[in-house]
């Protein structure tokens, strides 16, 4: 890919969309004709205990092409934004010594956000601040909280769902900690983990072809033992909130009240098939809102793939801003 002056900003390829979307195979093609490692970029792919489910890379494609953090985490482990850029920093410099290419893929535009942009410079929170935040959660209820909240902090909880426990419980532990809303940290300035410049792709098939994607990946998953990853996961972290951090999976809720016996498991799976379709319609929307210069790429209708002559022009694209340096 030629020298690299010691000034240049560390560049990184980005290969974004939504679930089901196709950037996986897009990228693995990719990384192994540029001699790259694929960095994982997904907040689900992060934890270890639901390969199946949250369909991470086969043995096929780890073989293939070096994967960075793809099930590193337990589900009980809440890994934030913040804590994933500084692990993708690691891993850009950690590629780039070993002389081969970063290709930053997954569909959590907040993490890609926190590496390429950085956060507002929240100090750390004391656990005691959280554990009252949870207190006020299970005391109120998270309608409640946000009442409280917008009491003390209006311009926090005026953009926030009453039903996001989880945002709610942030804000307050922030306003708590620091005596200052939330709002006004995220107005300060941010700095990134790691000077990055990026390259940046979104596979964007069109909404049908998604959804048929989604819809039938569902049924593959299942077909494959997702069913039996969430009786192993469920048993495994009897204790944990299975609300939060990995148990939020995308099919995780819907395929647990199947085992419940709450629904068939016909039910569970087509309400997981339309909470993929939604989330995947919230992703389309951020990518298209918020990458920047991203470039949209459409994989051939019928096939869900890109052709070789549609790849081609892209690694010169590539090629060429691996080659372009940036002091």
């Amino acid at each position: 890919m030629g020298k690299r002056d010691a000034t240049d900003k560390l560049k990184a390829i980005v290969i974004a969309g939504a679930t089901a979307s196709g950037k996986s195979a897009l990228a693995l093609d990719l990384a192994a004709d540029l001699g790259g490692i694929v960095i994982n970029a997904d907040s689900m792919q992060i934890y270890r205990d639901l390969p199946i489910l949250t369909a991470q890379p086969d043995a096929a494609s780890m073989a293939a092409v070096p994967h960075r953090l793809y099930g590193i985490l337990p589900l009980d482990d809440p890994a934030t934004a913040a804590r994933w850029a500084e692990l993708a920093a690691a891993e850009i410099q950690v590629a780039w010594g070993a002389g081969r290419v970063p290709f930053l893929v997954g569909g959590t535009g907040l993490y890609l956000r926190a590496l390429l942009e950085g956060f507002a410079p929240i100090p750390e929170i004391d656990p005691v601040h959280r554990s009252e935040a949870q207190a006020l959660l299970a005391e109120l209820g998270a309608e409640g909280l946000h009442a409280r909240l917008a009491a003390r902090d209006p311009e926090t909880a005026g953009k926030l769902r009453p039903s996001d426990s989880q945002r709610l419980m942030r804000a307050w532990e922030v306003l708590a900690a620091t005596g200052k809303p939330l709002a006004w940290w995220q107005r300060q300035p941010s700095n990134p983990p790691l000077a990055v410049e990026a390259l940046s792709f979104v596979t964007a098939p069109a909404r049908d072809q998604l959804y048929a994607a989604c819809d039938d990946r569902l049924i593959t998953m299942v077909a494959k033992g997702a069913l039996d990853e969430v009786a192993a996961a469920r048993r495994s972290y009897p204790d944990a909130d299975q609300e939060q951090a990995g148990f939020k999976a995308l099919g995780f809720r819907e395929l647990a009240r199947h085992l419940d016996g709450a629904w068939s498991l016909e039910e569970a799976v087509a309400a997981a098939q339309q909470a993929t379709r939604n989330y995947a319609k919230r992703q389309g929307t951020w990518f298209r809102r918020q990458l920047a210069g991203a470039i949209f790429l459409a994989p051939d209708r019928e096939a869900m793939k890109f052709s070789q002559s549609y790849l081609a022009p892209l690694r010169y694209k590539i090629r060429d801003f691996l080659l372009t340096h940036q002091n």
